[in-house]
């Protein structure tokens, strides 16, 4: 059976998740790899139950308790982010305090309180208009490659190829349904490889014909923006 490499990620995810929870069964306290997957494919089974975005992440936040997981555990994964497959596309999922509220949350005496200092994303290199045309919000994380972004964000995807957005790692950039925004993107850095995703690419961007046929695999999927004549707005 041939896979792709987000199909294969997938069930990679989705073992890891059933050892969790095996273990927890037996009545073992999860560690932070363990834990994660856990409540990662509980959002992803909650996308292909038919749950909307925030009925998912709720569902992820509540499949494990702090007694449930490893001294320091819930001090390290404050945050999982998960793209997961809904009805209306391929959505990030950010599952914030998996565990409940953090000590710095509460005011705990001894809590380690972040620095509030705004933190600048990279220097932009281009502007691209983006629309939402889903009913629903989309949010497109830091590194994603945002060719690959949602098929319902309709905006020049032959402008977007082997960028991402230029915004702080980590972060991520929300499109309200029915709203048009610009957004400022970089080209994506090291090695210049996209692998997952949309399964759009999967290999180097920048390989003789890789865009063109990364075009034609959006087109066909009906991503919109795809058959735009590059430089045309959104």
């Amino acid at each position: 059976m041939a896979l792709t490499p987000t199909e294969r990620d997938r069930l990679l995810l989705f073992t890891a998740a059933e050892l969790a929870r095996s273990r927890r069964a037996r009545g073992l306290r999860l560690n932070v790899p363990e834990a994660t997957a856990l409540i990662a494919d509980t959002v992803c089974e909650a996308a292909r139950d038919g749950l909307r975005l925030a009925a998912a992440v709720e569902r992820g936040r509540t499949a494990l308790g702090p007694d449930e997981v490893l001294p320091g555990v819930a001090d390290v994964v404050t945050e999982i982010q998960v793209e997961a497959v809904f009805e209306d596309g391929t959505r990030l999922a950010v599952v914030s305090s998996p565990f409940g509220d953090r000590p710095w949350d509460s005011g705990a005496p001894g809590a380690v309180i972040p620095a509030s200092e705004t933190v600048e994303g990279p220097e932009p290199a281009a502007a691209l208009a983006v629309r939402n045309t889903a009913t629903v919000p989309v949010s497109v994380t830091s590194h994603f490659h945002f060719f690959e972004a949602n098929p319902r964000l309709d905006f020049d995807r032959a402008a977007a190829y082997g960028m991402r957005l230029a915004v702080p790692a980590g972060s991520s950039t929300r499109f309200e349904p029915g709203e048009s925004v610009e957004v400022a993107l970089v080209p994506i850095g090291g090695a210049r490889i996209a692998i997952g995703f949309a399964g759009l690419v999967d290999g180097p961007l920048d390989a003789p014909g890789a865009k063109a046929e990364a075009l034609r695999r959006a087109a066909a999927c009906g991503y919109l923006g795809a058959e735009r004549p590059r430089g045309e707005q959104s």
